[in-house]
């Protein structure tokens, strides 16, 4: 029991010291280890990559590479991108077209069949490592020693590709019509989507673009490439279908799983019926 003082009062307690330099002591630490999660976080996300330009590989014969045009239908497709602010780069091996198209890159390999593009694709696909493919070919095989053999052909084509990039995105396309040799075409076109729903359902990211219906004879300029506007719908077509698919050209955006509907969407968009 405390004893008055001289003055009357009775002197107080002081607080313990201790605690409270240990509670202090405690909060300094915790701020500190938050700071340095906030600086670690900050620093990891500086070290991620900056998301860059869409890879495209305009892939196939001389309908690819533009003998009528030069720069084929990637001079509109290159125009779409542009003015829709999509960042795109064009990828490949050969390199042609004017101006106006803003990346020239591309492997349209002039008077090739499907054999010939397959027996070299996975060397462009290993150096070029596309996101998206726009695969267009068959029309030399169609006048060519076998081509009721195409489908088969078309067939492993997709399989290489495929095995090759898994993640990219690959459009197919039917194949134009040829002025002299319909019958062939329409024989071989039929087979096309057979084969991409196989490949869709095995889960692969592939997806099929009828080019066949996107033009006429009209569109042609000496029955077999296509003129300024035919090359125009091409590149219409390949436009819908890309828009078609989620994150095909938008790498921040994840794709959906492949699956059965991926194909109904890329026929639709391309306008023709699923």
């Amino acid at each position: 029991m405390h004893t008055p003082t001289s003055h009357g009062r009775i002197p107080r307690s002081s607080p313990p010291a201790r605690p409270i330099r240990r509670l202090l002591a405690g909060l300094i630490a915790l701020a500190a280890a938050l700071a340095a999660v906030i600086a670690g976080a900050g620093a990891a996300r500086a070290a991620e990559p900056a998301a860059g330009p869409v890879r495209v590989m305009p892939l196939g014969d001389s309908i690819t590479d533009g003998i009528t045009v030069p720069g084929a239908y990637r001079i509109d497709l290159w125009q779409k991108f542009v003015a829709a602010g999509q960042e795109v780069d064009f990828v490949g091996s050969l390199s042609n077209g004017p101006s106006q198209l803003g990346d020239h890159d591309h492997e349209g390999h002039s008077g090739w069949t499907i054999a010939q593009i397959d027996a070299n694709v996975t060397n462009w696909l290993a150096t070029y490592d596309p996101d998206v493919i726009l695969l267009h070919i068959g029309t030399n095989d169609m006048y060519g020693s076998d081509p009721a053999g195409a489908p088969a052909r078309l067939s492993a084509l997709i399989d290489h590709i495929t095995a090759q990039s898994p993640d990219a995105e690959l459009f197919v396309a039917t194949i134009i019509p040829i002025s002299f040799a319909d019958s062939t075409v329409r024989t071989f076109n039929a087979q096309v989507p057979a084969i991409v729903q196989s490949k869709v359902d095995a889960g692969r990211h592939v997806h099929l673009v009828d080019m066949y219906r996107a033009l006429t004879v009209a569109d042609l300029a000496d029955g077999v490439h296509p003129n300024a506007t035919g090359y125009g719908k091409m590149a219409t077509a390949w436009y819908d279908a890309l828009l078609s698919v989620p994150g095909a050209l938008d790498p921040g955006v994840a794709p959906p799983a492949a699956g059965p509907g991926a194909t109904r969407s890329a026929l639709a968009r391309s306008g023709a019926a699923a």
